[in-house]
């Protein structure tokens, strides 16, 4: 088994102090930085995976998370980054409880992407998600959709997904009222993964309370969108109180 105490040092052999300031500046939340990157990470972790039980997988990650030090914490999210986890309740339990804490859009990511194998693993897990939507922390309601992501990008739902796609969009427009560009941009991002593979629905959603988006959001959402066809000029003339929809968004 790797202990944490080796796992970090790995890690720290690699660091780089020109590249740990420009971590902390950009990513801004106040811990540790080592200024390695995603790819060194990787493989580590990849090593370390192969050498070690799923049990101890959980027990290294639980001991790296709690460090504070960001690559540590990546390389936590990275050890549970797996469709095919058995047993899994140990890293779902971990995942949940990182939730509560997250503090920045980077580790975030990382730990929810680990997630979205959990809940797809085991769809109930949306019922402790649902729970995050209502929580103080930002950054912790951010966190359900981006999880949730594997039900925008299904091409051949079946009924049981379908109702869990319509739970998400559900949070979403909960979420259109925050004026936080982080929370305007998650509801983006969900949608623009769903036009790919549900348009009418994503039209839907932007024609009714995604209408009250923050401009560069519904933009962001419709990207991917199939252009409405052009009205011939001399056949359909548009009435003269009406105007196209993006003219009149504003970025408030």
């Amino acid at each position: 088994m790797v202990m944490v105490a080796e796992a970090l040092g790995a890690l720290e052999a690699e660091a780089n102090a020109g590249k740990a300031a420009e971590m902390a500046t950009y990513h801004k939340a106040p811990r540790r930085y080592l200024g390695v990157t995603v790819p060194q990470v990787d493989a580590h972790v990849a090593q370390w995976r192969a050498e070690m039980s799923v049990e101890d997988r959980v027990a290294l990650a639980g001991a790296l998370w709690d460090t504070d030090v960001h690559e540590a914490r990546v390389a936590a999210a990275k050890l549970l980054t797996q469709a095919r986890l058995r047993p899994d309740d140990g890293a779902w339990a971990l995942i949940s409880t990182w939730a509560q804490g997250f503090d920045a859009w980077s580790l975030a990511d990382h730990a929810t992407t680990a997630g979205q194998k959990r809940v797809v693993a085991d769809p109930s897990r949306m019922d402790e998600v649902e729970v995050w939507t209502q929580s103080p922390n930002m950054w912790t309601r951010r966190a359900a959709l981006i999880i949730a992501l594997p039900w925008a990008k299904m091409n051949n739902p079946k009924e049981a997904d379908l109702a869990i796609r319509e739970r998400v969009l559900g949070w979403a427009e909960a979420y259109v009222p925050d004026r936080d560009w982080f929370m305007q941009k998650v509801v983006a991002w969900w949608l623009r993964d769903l036009s790919k593979h549900d348009p009418d629905r994503t039209r839907a959603f932007l024609e009714g309370p995604g209408a009250g988006l923050k401009a560069f959001a519904r933009k962001e959402a419709a990207q991917y969108l199939p252009q409405a066809p052009q009205n011939d000029p001399q056949t359909d003339v548009m009435a003269p109180d009406s105007a196209p929809e993006e003219a009149q968004a504003t970025d408030d």
